[in-house]
């Protein structure tokens, strides 16, 4: 191919693309308040970085403190915004009210609109989309453009991450998630999003119906209960890592991060058991490091590596001798 001298920035697109929100967390606790980065779109791309994954971030933020403060947070991991992510006049923000027990809840003030991009002329190997930025006008319909373009191209992810004060009713907000889920390669729910999506069905049925709607692995996240892997011909329940929580802020984020690192390095295996136990003790790790301390701080690859060394040591040592009668 004939070179210019010119460099199209999509050109540089990384191995990981993630599209959606992000945000600064206003977190009020006991304690008091703080700000923090956040969205879970860039939690995840974040995440990904921090795990050794080269990352992109399209998203919308806006041209103040709060915008530079997101910006910096993702470049210090090694995120790249893509063009045109700065467009937004005022930064959304979202506030999260911490419980005693560690559990959250939340408030938005949220605009979402997102530039279209031609990402076919150098698709990734993965992209990965989902929460506000795949139900919120103007921007959804945008970001929906952008997987039927991709579609076959790589491996689309995707975690509806429901946020029931920003959706529609619950038949629109059905069918937006159902419509993703065809377009999609992963889907990854908490049980909490099962329950609001589909309050009729236990986890394993609702991951039936979402392999029914096309996709290849379905993902349900159940919390300390552990989480479930499920493809047509594999169903596996994997128990969550032992940790002392501190908060469960981007914890399902984590998750994701690690969820992607696997199935980017899962080699020639494709989804077969042995993958996708892997996979999910891996997701399940990052997850317990990140409740671990306070806020969506997810692990670094080095204390990825180190959780699951130690995890398989446990698991591998031999219990106490059985006393005989």
């Amino acid at each position: 191919m004939h070179n210019t001298g010119k460099q199209n920035p999509l050109r540089q697109v990384t191995d990981v693309v993630v599209i959606g929100e992000a945000l600064t967390d206003v977190v009020s606790t006991p304690a008091g308040t703080s700000n923090h980065p956040g969205g879970s779109p860039a939690n995840v791309a974040y995440g990904l970085a921090r795990l050794g994954v080269s990352t992109g971030l399209l998203t919308a933020v806006g041209a103040d403190r709060r915008g530079e403060a997101i910006e910096k947070h993702l470049a210090g991991a090694g995120v790249r915004l893509l063009p045109c992510s700065r467009s937004l006049a005022r930064t959304s923000t979202a506030t999260a009210t911490i419980a005693e027990d560690g559990s959250a809840s939340y408030a938005f003030d949220i605009t979402w609109d997102v530039e279209p991009q031609d990402l076919a002329q150098a698709p990734p190997k993965v992209l990965h989309t989902g929460s506000i930025a795949s139900f919120l006008a103007p921007g959804a319909a945008k970001v929906k453009a952008i997987l039927q373009q991709l579609r076959g191209e790589c491996t689309i992810t995707y975690d509806p991450n429901i946020r029931p004060a920003l959706l529609g009713t619950h038949t629109e907000a059905k069918r937006v998630f159902e419509e993703l889920v065809y377009l999609t390669d992963v889907v990854k729910l908490s049980d909490e999003d099962a329950r609001w999506l589909y309050p009729l069905q236990a986890p394993e049925e609702t991951a039936t119906h979402i392999l029914g709607l096309g996709a290849e692995l379905a993902v349900i996240t159940k919390g300390s209960s552990g989480s479930l892997l499920a493809t047509r011909a594999t169903r596996l329940s994997i128990p969550a890592a032992a940790s002392e929580v501190v908060d469960t802020i981007g914890a399902g984020d984590s998750y994701m991060s690690a969820l992607i690192l696997g199935l980017f390095t899962r080699g020639t295996d494709g989804l077969a058991p042995s993958v996708l136990e892997q996979i999910g003790r891996t997701a399940a790790m990052a997850a317990a490091i990140t409740v671990g301390r306070a806020g969506a701080n997810p692990p670094t690859g080095d204390e990825l590596r180190a959780g699951l060394r130690a995890s398989g040591d446990r698991r591998r040592r031999p219990g106490p001798p059985h006393s005989r009668s």
